[in-house]
């Protein structure tokens, strides 16, 4: 039966979910519980979300990791009655545990690679759950199809490794029952997760693309879950994600996980610049960690590449002479230089490629044939379809032609190994080749140069003979296209489309000299084996500890529906403005300081217009004209204009140019507040902003009386935050002698007098009301920037220094939901009138005539 909180999600599933076939209903894992307690039937309502403030008192902490699959193997017993159950050492799931916390328990959920019976499935759960600790996801058989050799096969698995749809024929177009079948194996997952996890105690790691929107199921169940996320494969850039046609309901539900890992800087860098154009999300580096703002969380990114796993790889090196006769693979291939491939039979794994560049070596060198081999191994392939079947066909015929063409007595260039290789396998071949050959195209973490590296300064440990105990030596050439690549500063990196360069890079390769191959073998298994899976997941680890340090202490509540949903997290002093608590403080005050902002306040950032609404000036009309109030705009638009909007405001105080200009009312004349009204500086600023306007297309420079402003908003966003940074430091350096500021603020680059700030403006009007013997009790201050953060930081300073008493009702608000200085929030600038007009409305309209002359000082 299908969840509450969760049928909305399924929403954009298109509402056919039912219709794929829903699992049947099954008695539920017992909770596994670190601490007593009564657990009651699990409910989905959103009410009962995890959200108290004090964090369990348990002894131990625990990790859950989710992945596709689990890391055991599973086969029928002989008697067919039940199954039988085994670790898989070749998992890295199970590899990781190496790098964890001794004293910390590892619980899995995953799917099984074999189909079980719905009738035996409570007894395999509970079987694995007791001696393995895994909790096995069953998926039906029709969703199981279309999630994984659908959705993630043909959908997520090509685009991430730039293949695009361009027609029905290469690619296949987007197939919405199958997004449907994605989204309801994640929830199967979540389910299974759900039973078994303590959410205040245990921490969730999840791995790779097949999951990519489990977050949110969690994060819906759990505001507070400790959650993490690795990406296996690599991350296109946003060009190509952006063309999936559920591209923000997987960005957003990723968002829902507090540390996200990538592979390399370049997946990193694709997926913030995702965030960037399609969410208008800015990130930042702080003390080496990239972080992402989003709706008061933080969400860590996390850049390591996985290893290998040193332990197993010593135990297969001491098994390799033995079981799989390596003196006999040497005889074999006596007299001839090893070139070795071990790829995974798929369309991006470039076998194709590299053997037209072995053929292309062989016509360029003749010296090698006779004597070059190369040896690759075709490991089985995961897919399936018929781009898959071109490529195996073009392999054979390749290999077929290059063997006919170079071929000898006793000789066969290519040597294609077409079947299951095991690891010890493997090794034997890694001991006798003198180069790997990596030509993917694009490719996650290619861990077979690794893995040959530590095989080559293993085989001492295999061998006795007098030639093994020498120096080692071994060569790489690989893609440059592929996770590993930045890390193998040795090898010889090449593009794999230009088959010429790569031939020429494997003679390079084969024909070094022996001490230079030494060096950079040294130099390579110096990183591998210090930068193993345990390394990585240590490593993982302890960022998603940092990263989620502050969990329990902030306040956190979801809104949003589907993939919409997010969490909030808000420092606990950080809280929505009431209306009806300040409405009842506002009538009891006597003398109010109200100042307000006017882009991204009242007047929204989006708005083409910025003329005020009628609305707008009722509200600010009626406010200004009570003789309790101080009403003032402050804003860094221009007097002119400023004075123009809200020219029916009689009553109504301007500060322009944050300040520079300033009147209390319109019948005052404008004062000049700036220490300075020299602006020759301005000759040495324009034709620097008019250099950055002109190479930016999109910006623009506003010319105010008292500054020049830089806008980037329309621009590229990330070259005109680039542009903007680039500016800054360049203005700096040119302006460094002359009395002005240079800030940066919401997509702008402002250039202004010393001494001009919001904050100066604040600090002016509480000192006026407190020398006229009206000294504020009532301060509502509203701004959404950086400049109406000065604002905020002299409101506190006042009270401290006695310009406001410290009984003053103050409320300093900002727009939206961010880090801010300020104590309250409200969404937009809609909240914010809305607001203001129930303040104006309790003002009393007959307590104040045009003639009276308090409202103004």
């Amino acid at each position: 039966m299908m969840s509450r909180s969760y049928t909305n999600l399924l929403d954009l599933a298109s509402g056919n979910f039912p219709a794929m076939g829903q699992p049947r209903e099954k008695k539920r894992l017992p909770r596994v519980m670190t601490v007593p307690g009564v657990i009651s039937e699990l409910d989905d309502d959103q009410a009962n979300s995890v959200t108290s403030d004090a964090p369990s008192s348990a002894i131990q902490d625990r990790i859950i990791i989710v992945a596709n699959q689990l890391p055991v193997k599973a086969k029928r017993r002989p008697d067919n009655k039940g199954w039988s159950f085994s670790w898989d050492d070749d998992s890295l799931l199970l590899q990781l545990k190496d790098g964890l916390p001794e004293e910390m328990e590892v619980l899995y959920v995953g799917s099984l690679k074999v189909d079980v019976d719905p009738v035996e499935q409570d007894d395999v759960s509970q079987l694995l759950l007791d001696k393995f600790k895994c909790v096995p996801a069953f998926l039906p058989s029709d969703i199981l199809t279309k999630f994984y050799h659908g959705f993630c096969k043909q959908h997520l698995w090509p685009l991430f490794h730039y293949m695009l749809p361009f027609s029905a024929s290469h690619g296949g177009r987007f197939d919405r029952s199958l997004w449907e079948a994605y989204v309801a194996a994640n929830k199967i997952f979540s389910q299974r997760v759900i039973e078994v996890i303590n959410p205040e105690d245990d921490y969730v790691w999840i791995h790779d693309y097949h999951l990519m929107v489990l977050p949110t199921f969690l994060r819906r169940r759990f505001n507070r879950l400790r959650m993490g996320f690795f990406l296996h494969s690599p991350f296109p850039s946003s060009e190509i994600y952006r063309t999936l046609p559920v591209r923000e309901e997987i960005m957003k539900a990723l968002l829902n996980s507090d540390l996200i890992g990538f592979h390399t800087y370049d997946y990193a860098r694709h997926f913030l610049s995702c965030c960037s154009r399609m969410l208008g999300l800015e990130y930042q580096s702080k003390r080496g960690y990239i972080g992402v703002e989003y709706y008061g969380r933080t969400i860590g990114i996390k850049i390591m590449p996985v290893g290998i796993h040193m332990g197993q790889i010593k135990s297969v090196l001491s098994l390799a002479d033995k079981e799989w006769r390596v003196a006999e693979l040497k005889q074999q291939f006596e007299g001839k230089t090893v070139l070795l491939g071990v790829d995974d039979m798929d369309v991006f794994k470039g076998i194709d490629l590299k053997l037209l560049a072995m053929e292309q070596m062989l016509k360029q060198h003749p010296k090698w044939q006779g004597r070059a081999v190369l040896v690759q191994i075709a490991n089985p392939s995961r897919g399936r379809g018929k781009d898959l079947e071109d490529i195996q066909a073009e392999i054979q015929a390749s290999c077929k032609r290059i063997n006919e063409t170079f071929g000898q007595p006793g000789y066969e260039p290519i040597v294609l190994i077409d079947r299951p290789v095991s690891l010890c396998e493997r090794f034997a071949y890694y001991t006798i080749a003198e180069c790997v050959v990596v030509t993917a195209v694009r490719d996650g973490m290619n861990l077979t140069p690794y893995e040959y590296i530590v095989g080559r300064q293993g085989v001492s440990e295999s061998e006795s003979s007098s030639e093994s105990s020498g120096p080692k030596k071994s060569m790489l050439v690989v893609s440059e296209f592929i996770g590993c690549s930045p890390s193998l500063s040795g090898a010889i990196r090449v593009n794999p489309w230009n088959t010429e360069s790569t031939a020429e890079a494997m003679n390079e390769a084969i024909s070094m000299s022996d001490a230079e191959k030494q060096l950079r073998h040294e130099k390579h298994y110096r990183y591998v084996s210090s930068h193993d899976v345990a390394f990585w997941s240590r490593s993982f680890f302890q960022d998603l500890e940092r990263t989620c340090k502050d969990h329990f202490r902030r306040r956190c509540w979801g809104i949003g529906l589907s993939f919409g949903f997010r969490v909030v997290a808000l420092d606990p002093n950080f809280r929505k403005l009431s209306v009806d608590h300040i409405v009842s403080v506002y009538l009891r005050s006597k003398n109010r300081a109200i100042l307000l902002d006017y882009d991204g306040t009242v007047m929204p950032q989006t708005s083409h217009n910025k003329t005020p609404s009628a609305e707008v000036i009722s509200i600010i009309n009626a406010l200004s004209g009570d003789p309790k109030n101080t009403v003032f705009v402050v804003s860094g638009r221009g007097r002119e204009s400023l004075g123009k909007w809200f020219s029916p405001c009689k009553k109504l105080g301007i500060a322009a140019e944050h300040g520079f200009f300033m009147r209390w009312s319109a019948n005052d004349e404008w004062e000049l507040c700036g220490q300075n009204s020299e602006f020759g500086w301005k000759q040495i600023a324009e034709p620097v902003m008019k250099l950055y306007t002109e190479s930016t297309d999109g910006s623009s420079i506003e010319t105010k009386e008292s500054a020049l402003v830089w806008h980037h908003r329309d621009a590229d966003p990330g070259f005109g935050s680039s542009q903007a940074k680039e500016m800054l430091d360049h203005l700096e350096s040119v302006l460094a002698n002359e009395p002005v500021a240079v800030k940066s603020g919401q997509f702008i680059v402002e250039v202004k007098p010393q001494g001009v700030s919001k904050g100066m403006v604040a600090e002016k009007i509480f000192t006026t009301m407190s020398e006229k013997g009206k000294q504020a009790d009532f301060v509502l201050c509203i701004g959404d920037d950086r400049s109406d953060e000065e604002m905020f930081e002299i409101i506190s300073n006042a009270i401290s220094s006695g310009i406001l008493s410290s009984s003053t009702s103050v409320f300093a608000c900002t727009v939206g939901q961010k880090p801010s200085k300020a104590r309250y929030y409200l969404d937009d600038p809609a909240e914010v009138l809305n607001m203001l007009e129930a303040l104006a409305e309790a003002s009393d309209p007959e307590s104040f005539t045009d003639t009276e002359s308090e409202g103004s000082l």
